[in-house]
Formats: C-alpha cells, sequence, structure tokens
C-alpha cells in the first residue's frame, strides 16, 4: 500500500511539473516538442494471499455473524478458571506454610508438662500458706481456718476496690490458691502480714490483701489472681 502511494505522488509531481514547464515556455508547444513523462515503477505484487490467523483464534469468535459480546461469558469463564485454580492452590501452599511456622513456635514439651502442677496438700497445716512455683510463678496454697472463712465472708464487697464474693473466689472454703504477684508493679506479697489478720503485705509499695487475696488498701487495683485449679481429690491439687 506505502508503494502505489508513493507511485500516484510521483506521477502528481511529474504532471504538475510539466504544466509549469508549458507556462514558462510556452514556445515548447509551438515547436512540438514532446517533455518525456517518467513514471515511477510498482514494485507491489497484490497477488499474494492475505495471511489467516483461525488457527490462532478462538472457536467462539471465529463467526462472524455472532457478535462478541454473546460469547464473552464462555471467554471470561476459560480465562478465569485458571486464575481460580492457581489461587486456591495458592491459600493451601500458604495454609501449610504457616502450620510449620507456627508449630516452630509452639512451646516444647517440657514446658507443656510444666504448665500443669499438682501438689498434696494433706500436709499443710490450718492458717498457713505453702508456696509453689508454677510457670515460673509463685503460687500460694492457703489452707485457711473456720475463722478466717467467716472473717472474709463477713466483709461488705461493697467497701471493696475489687468487689468480689469469698465464695466465688475459692471452689472449697478451706483452700485458697492465689498467684503470689502484686496487681500493682509485680512483687511478691509476704503471707501472715500486713493489716488484715491470716493476709497478705507487699513490702515494696504497701498494698495489703486479706486471706481471700483481695486489696484492702495500698496501691494495688486489683484482687490477686486466682490461677485455674482442680481437685483430683481430697488431698492433691491440679493447677493449671
Amino acid at each position: 500500500m506505502s508503494l502505489e502511494m508513493d507511485r500516484i505522488k510521483s506521477s502528481f509531481i511529474i504532471y504538475n511539473l510539466r504544466l509549469v514547464i508549458k507556462r514558462l515556455f510556452p514556445i515548447i508547444d509551438r515547436l512540438n516538442v514532446h517533455i518525456p513523462c517518467v513514471h515511477s515503477r510498482s514494485v507491489y505484487h497484490g497477488d499474494y494471499p492475505k495471511p489467516e490467523f483461525d488457527e490462532l483464534r478462538k472457536d467462539s469468535t471465529k463467526n462472524p455473524c455472532v457478535k462478541n459480546s454473546e460469547s464473552a461469558d464462555e471467554r471470561k469463564v476459560a480465562a478465569y478458571l485458571p486464575t481460580f485454580v492457581a489461587g486456591v492452590a495458592g491459600l493451601y501452599a500458604s495454609k501449610a506454610i504457616i502450620h510449620q511456622h507456627l508449630m516452630t513456635m509452639a512451646p516444647s514439651r517440657d514446658v507443656l508438662a510444666a504448665a500443669k502442677t499438682e501438689v498434696n496438700i494433706a500436709n499443710i497445716p490450718e492458717n498457713k500458706v505453702q508456696i509453689i512455683k508454677w510457670q515460673g510463678r509463685p503460687v500460694f496454697i492457703y489452707h485457711r481456718s473456720q475463722e478466717l472463712i467467716d472473717q472474709e465472708r463477713a466483709m461488705n464487697i461493697v467497701e471493696l476496690r475489687d468487689p468480689e464474693e469469698d465464695s466465688a473466689r475459692s471452689k472449697r472454703p478451706e483452700w485458697m490458691v492465689l498467684i503470689g504477684i502484686c496487681t500493682h508493679l509485680g512483687c511478691v506479697p509476704i503471707p501472715n502480714a500486713g493489716v488484715v489478720p491470716g493476709g497478705f503485705f507487699c513490702p515494696c509499695h504497701g498494698s495489703h490483701f486479706d486471706t481471700a487475696g483481695r486489696v484492702r488498701k495500698g496501691p494495688a487495683p486489683k484482687n490477686l489472681v486466682v490461677p485455674p485449679y482442680q481437685f483430683t481429690d481430697d488431698q492433691n491439687l491440679l493447677i493449671g
């Protein structure tokens, strides 16, 4: 197509040039002088077959009588299905990688074994506290007498900073299990000390707790924490 246009342009230029020469030199017509016309030779061959790309086209687009919009859904499914399959495979692969990574962060068997501690409470006398270590923290196991139980249950919880019934903090009235860490700044309180008879006293900043671990005085904002525990029998206690 480009060669054909070049040939037409050349012919047009030569024709105009002949007209200009005749106007400038009118004697040429009288002398009957012929100005040769040079034509460009076309090297373009129009007998080559047009290329066919039907082998590369989808079957749904080969029919020229069918609108492109009518086969759009079929082509979209063919295009989106591999993407969907690849996405699902990627999710499963990510799940496996994340699960493997989380398993490396799981606690070891030694840590899991220390998650629960069984204590024999048969030899703890009344009004005494046995201190054990559970998950790196001290735990107070308090064998309370009936006098101490009555003392705590007679307390009006409205007057407490962190109101909580004594019965709600123990599964058996005579046994009180507490994590021995002050809720103020994490110090370890001293058993059988402070302003409350039989209670706990934190020497760091002067917090006082009763035998149920409820804060009575000082800067501690909350009661002592009760860990998860259960009685396996009358003589053994399982913490954790």
